[in-house]
């Protein structure tokens, strides 16, 4: 009988352990991997269909907690909380906020891009255009932290993270970036760091726990990977690192960390001096917003460049966007158990330079190191050396790819903004097992839990499965 009731307890915690495995972006840690088996590799909107959901727009991708499905969406200028049945996709409840102003951001991003991150005891969201809001598993207010306003022209996008009893929160913007603590239960500020060094960037934080030492928390940036304790914010080692504006979140196998910074040794755009007789239509020497516009590459992103909002663009302002990006980048990996103080760039154990992603986090999984880029470009590396394993493209799923991938059962799972979803079957020398259309645009990271795929296109959220589970 003890026996009995020992093994019904532990089953319990496992079954609670598992409805909480997707509680934040891309799940536990942010590894994009689920645990559970049964998932399926074909899927369609009438194919294999447990449940779908007309929803508002939004790109923040969907979580799981205590089996409630969450997401965020804006709709007629209130930002959106709604809670799911995961099990049937009924709606349980829905809060909105509707803030004063709506910040105008480019048109590649979203009032609620960011993901929101839920345990049993609710939900945290972060919109931008507020600040964090908590809820209750019932929907009820818990608290309220207004933030910003932020200055980044693309818009924010750093999901929340929960970790040691905090809410975490990394805010990347032109000027005055930061990451914060507060209290999971009150909303109090626990710590908040200024990141001086960081300029726009879209990362989402990891939490690293040395083998001998306490829990850190892995922050890319826009020109260096930060490393603090979490415990108190405190800055305990860093390395230079060049992106184009830090995207994903980073990855942990054992003492190693890897990350994906889409960097090169060369500028992304032309000197500011070879585009001077062409733009500059008056001749004094800078750019307004209308003698920008002529560019036929980045003429609608004026606002990115103009840092101090004088509607100008002078050498300095052009010049310090150019250098974004140059420098040491790539795909690399740290022995962060050793790290402290200023690491440098040669010091990584394997760095790669090729075929990165523009937006998507890289994924381990089953020892296979994953990348996907824009052109369904997918490559494989050995996370331990960085020896390429495979590098292929899939001719049925070629266009922007904004989610990242995750994997279960020995699937890969990657989707594209056209609504393509490939499965790969794992392994460094991956195959296609399916191409799905959704035959709609697809801007979230679906997510994984109990055998399902919960995926959220530009008006559904589909839960595929095998329906005998």
């Amino acid at each position: 009988m003890r026996d009995r009731l020992v093994f019904m307890l532990l089953s319990l915690v496992s079954a609670a352990v598992a409805a909480d495995t997707w509680g934040q972006f891309r799940g536990s840690n942010g590894s994009g991997v689920d645990t559970a088996t049964g998932y399926p590799v074909e899927f369609s909107p009438i194919k294999n269909v447990v449940w779908k959901a007309a929803i508002p727009f939004g790109h923040s991708s969907p979580v799981i907690a205590g089996g409630k499905l969450f997401f965020t969406a804006s709709e007629a200028g209130k930002l959106l909380t709604i809670c799911l049945d995961a099990k049937t996709g009924l709606e349980l409840w829905r809060r909105e906020i509707k803030p004063a102003n709506l910040a105008k951001i480019y048109k590649a991003n979203d009032a609620a891009s960011p993901t929101p991150v839920a345990d049993r005891d609710g939900v945290v969201a972060f919109f931008p255009d507020f600040g964090l809001v908590a809820y209750g598993t019932d929907g009820k207010d818990r608290w309220m932290l207004p933030l910003g306003p932020f200055q980044n022209f693309y818009g924010m996008a750093s999901s929340p993270i929960l970790a040691g009893g905090k809410v975490i929160l990394v805010a990347d913007q032109s000027a005055k970036s930061f990451v914060i603590a507060v209290d999971r239960k009150s909303g109090k500020q626990i710590w908040k760091t200024e990141r001086p060094t960081a300029n726009i960037g879209w990362a989402t934080p990891a939490v690293f726990t040395p083998s001998k030492g306490l829990a850190q928390l892995i922050v890319p940036g826009s020109t260096r990977v930060d490393v603090y304790s979490l415990a108190t914010g405190e800055l305990r080692w860093w390395m230079p690192v060049a992106t184009a504006g830090s995207q994903g979140i980073p990855v942990m196998q054992g003492d190693r960390v890897l990350i994906a910074a889409n960097g090169s040794g060369e500028p992304f755009m032309p000197s500011f001096e070879s585009q001077l007789p062409i733009l500059d239509k008056d001749k004094d020497g800078r750019l307004s917003a209308v003698e920008f516009a002529a560019d036929k590459f980045m003429g609608d992103q004026f606002g990115a460049f103009d840092l101090d909002g004088d509607n100008y663009l002078t050498a300095k302002e052009w010049n310090e966007i150019r250098s974004m990006g140059v420098g040491e980048g790539g795909a690399f990996s740290i022995a962060a158990d050793q790290a402290g103080g200023r690491i440098e760039p040669k010091s990584v154990v394997w760095r790669h330079k090729k075929n990165l992603p523009h937006i998507p986090a890289p994924l381990v999984y089953q020892n296979v190191f994953y990348l996907i880029r824009d052109g369904g470009i997918i490559t494989t590396l050995n996370p331990l050396t960085g020896q390429v394993l495979k590098a292929g493209r899939n001719k049925e799923a070629l266009g922007e790819y904004f989610a990242s991938p995750v994997a279960a059962d020995g699937k890969v799972y990657m989707a594209s903004t056209e609504g393509k979803v490939t499965v790969l079957k794992a392994g460094g020398e991956w195959q296609v097992l399916a191409t799905n259309d959704l035959a709609e645009d697809l801007y979230a990271t679906p997510a994984l839990s109990e055998g399902r795929v919960f995926v959220r296109t530009r008006g559904i959220i589909y839960c595929f499965g095998y329906h005998s589970r």
